[in-house]
């Protein structure tokens, strides 16, 4: 119980600090018809993942019974991110220091979900498979639509 309070108040912060930073980042433009374009819209991709990574994060610490499909959700987005931009699919926006750490956040969040160590509710098969198909279409709605 101890181990999965820290783990989750680590995932917080990291998801606070991120949340921060990347709103930081975003620049909003003058004038009316610039909200409406798709460079506006993409700036929120990242804060997008790490407002996932606060939603995951607090479902952790309180225990929710939704909490390992909240972690799958978090962790195939934020590993989808890199993925995608290697492949060459879209340039991903998220900063070096924000890829790796939520990529080491993502990976960690997946193995809570899927090894379910500290016994919440486990993953279906279809809902891994259904938390996969939120993050690519998570992943693609901030930076390919």
């Amino acid at each position: 119980m101890k181990k999965r309070k820290i783990i989750s108040l680590l995932l917080l912060l990291v998801g606070v600090v991120l949340s921060v930073a990347f709103i930081l980042r975003i620049e909003f433009p003058q004038g009316f018809e610039a909200y409406f374009k798709r460079e506006y819209y993409n700036q929120f991709g990242p804060l997008a993942i790490s407002v996932e990574l606060l939603i995951a994060g607090y479902y952790f610490f309180i225990e929710h019974k939704k909490t390992n499909f909240a972690l799958a959700i978090f962790g195939f987005t934020a590993l989808l991110d890199p993925f995608f931009n290697q492949i060459g699919l879209f340039d991903s926006i998220v900063p070096l220091y924000g890829t790796v750490t939520l990529s080491i956040c993502g990976l960690s969040c997946l193995w809570i979900a899927f090894a379910n160590p500290f016994e919440l509710k486990r993953l279906s098969r279809l809902v891994a498979v259904l938390s996969l198909a939120f993050g690519i279409f998570i992943e693609l709605f901030f930076n390919y639509f």
